[in-house]
């Protein structure tokens, strides 16, 4: 009998018991090349539907599909062995009813392996995260700037700058961890209300453009490895000039093909070898 140690995967449990223990770090990746390294140093792999904005560079996160973001998670699971894998739930596969949302949800975590689904909406969609944590499916929420909902807020703003908008997200925050969400994703929002709501919460917070109080942070790969064109938020900070190596390659690449020095007769097959 061989005996190997298995490498587990962190568990939605276990980032639960992050809280107020260490920080949850966080980042989006939606292909393979991307998730292998990202699993060596994350505890959390979120396949964002921000993959339409710098996947597919869509103006916005509205047009991709159940099956897209299904297919990409599939990707980042099978290429990844050590963070806990989240899928986004795109905009209207969800909304219309707990049924809708149960039916989409169960169908992206079987499809891609992933191991909780995330989507946007505070108070008002507590009722369908009850729904589908009753049913076996953890749920990560979204509050504050919800960019699905992009239309209604008039743009990418931020949120809870007001005394009536901070005590609306706070009670979308209280309600979604009564409804049974693991985690809340509170983005975009003024910080003060983000500490406010870590502070009151027994669940992991993870900001985005929030508060450096929050329990975890996630950023959009792309943007802190200078990948995301000029679309880079205020609050994406960049960590490293990925497009300036690639640059490099792409341009020494062409060279040589142009120059004839590459292909070498060492890159060809059935070549006889000297002496």
């Amino acid at each position: 009998m061989s005996v190997h140690a298995d490498i587990k995967r962190i568990t939605v449990p276990q980032l639960m018991a992050y809280k107020g223990q260490k920080k949850i770090v966080s980042l989006t990746s939606y292909i393979a090349p991307f998730a292998r390294i990202l699993d060596e140093y994350v505890d959390m792999i979120l396949i964002g539907d921000s993959t339409a904005m710098v996947g597919y560079n869509m103006d916005d996160t509205l047009s991709i599909t159940v099956d897209q973001l299904s297919a990409h998670a599939k990707a980042v699971v099978s290429s990844t062995q050590q963070a806990c894998i989240v899928v986004d739930m795109p905009f209207g596969s969800y909304q219309e009813s707990p049924e809708q949302a149960f039916r989409n949800a169960a169908n992206m975590l079987s499809v891609s392996g992933a191991d909780a689904v995330k989507f946007e909406g505070g108070e008002y969609l507590a009722e369908t995260t009850r729904f589908l944590v009753d049913r076996g499916i953890p749920v990560l929420a979204h509050i504050g700037l919800m960019p699905q909902y992009v239309n209604t807020m008039g743009g990418f703003k931020a949120q809870g700058l007001s005394e009536e908008a901070a005590n609306r997200i706070f009670n979308d925050a209280i309600a979604q961890e009564q409804a049974g969400a693991w985690g809340i994703v509170i983005e975009g929002t003024a910080e003060p209300l983000a500490r406010r709501i870590t502070q009151n919460v027994k669940i992991p917070t993870i900001g985005i453009g929030a508060s450096p109080d929050c329990d975890g942070q996630v950023l959009v790969a792309e943007d802190i490895f200078n990948l995301s064109g000029s679309r880079i938020p205020k609050f994406a900070q960049q960590f490293s000039d990925v497009q300036a190596t690639i640059r490099q390659g792409v341009e020494a690449y062409a060279n040589q093909v142009r120059d004839g020095s590459f292909p070498t007769l060492n890159h060809c097959f059935g070549v006889p070898k000297n002496g």
